[in-house]
């Protein structure tokens, strides 16, 4: 077990925040599957300043199993303390500040991972979220915005100095996508550097690669990532066996279809029979990939609207076994 501030994490597990992805339904389930920590999807600095709807939705963990931390993103230091300052008031236990994210209409505006080419707004900005609030403050970024780079450390020096609690590390360089190999030293050099926790991400495709993560580098925790789609398993296979050295067998078929539905059900409950059908077909494609069948099945669940006729689609699974 390892705190963030003064909020103790039940262990070591961390879901992680995917954009498009990680919303309370999939929340929901890597808590049910034993996550010490989720995150939300990246939630806009800006949408929270004006009150809108949909961003305060996204932002929503009631009912959910805590601690939650939410994910704020922008390019502004100001609007990031305001923004900020919207999340606590809505009760987020964590605010977690996004300078990872790699994709191009996000660093076009100076936002995510384009912060790790401007150290001074990105410092300024931490500085603003942690006078801004009272709840723990973390940091999720990438290793540098070119390859080779170890902007990382620098920054997550002067995040430590100004206050935040723990650092979120995937050690591959924006520059590198989802490319190549996370490079885990990079992991060992800031858990070294830092007194704070340091949580490692990248290329943990099972359980024994997180145990090897920890093993290697130090760092106090491990956060899934793709891994995790259509996938939630791989929370209670890494907590089984960095807690109790024990190695659990994959799902069942039943099993994968079972938590395909609730996942179904789940997404509906909170978003509505017309999003959640849309939204789902994503999902689903992960929870049958690999399977018999599974090509012509997702044609079909790509070509309807009603959950009712999906739920009937997944449950064909299991009568072909």
């Amino acid at each position: 077990m390892f705190k963030i501030g003064t909020i103790l994490m039940a262990n070591r597990v961390v879901a992680p925040p995917l954009a498009g992805i990680s919303d309370k339904a999939y929340r929901i389930l890597a808590q049910s599957f034993g996550c010490g920590l989720t995150h939300t999807e990246m939630i806009s600095d800006m949408g929270l300043v004006y009150g809108q709807a949909r961003t305060l939705k996204m932002a929503d963990t009631a009912g959910e199993k805590p601690p939650v931390a939410v994910q704020i993103f922008g390019h502004d230091p100001v609007s990031m303390g305001r923004g900020a300052a919207v999340l606590e008031k809505n009760g987020a236990a964590i605010i977690d500040i996004n300078m990872g994210c790699p994709t191009p209409k996000v660093v076009k505006n100076g936002e995510g991972a384009a912060l790790l080419r401007d150290l001074p707004r990105a410092r300024a900005m931490i500085r603003e979220v942690v006078a801004a609030v009272e709840v723990p403050v973390t940091v999720k970024m990438r290793r540098g915005w070119s390859d080779g780079e170890d902007t990382c450390l620098e920054l997550a020096l002067a995040a430590e100095e100004a206050g935040v609690q723990a650092i979120t590390l995937h050690p591959r360089s924006r520059e590198q996508f989802f490319s190549g190999r996370a490079d885990w030293n990079v992991i060992k050099k800031m858990k070294q550097l830092l007194t704070i926790p340091v949580i490692g991400n990248g290329d943990i495709w099972k359980a024994e690669d997180a145990e090897n993560m920890i093993e290697q580098t130090g760092c106090d925790a491990v956060m899934p990532g793709r891994v995790t789609l259509g996938n939630p398993f791989i929370f209670r296979e890494c907590l089984q066996l960095l807690e109790h050295g024990c190695l659990l067998p994959p799902p069942t078929l039943e099993e994968r279809v079972e938590t395909a539905l609730l996942h179904l059900q789940l997404c509906c409950q909170y978003k509505g029979e017309k999003t959640a059908a849309r939204e789902m077909r994503k999902h689903l494609a992960w929870y049958t990939k690999g399977l018999r069948g599974a090509p012509r099945l997702r044609e079909k669940i790509n070509q309807t609207f009603s959950l009712e006729e999906m739920a009937a689609l997944i449950r064909t699974l299991e009568v072909r076994g």
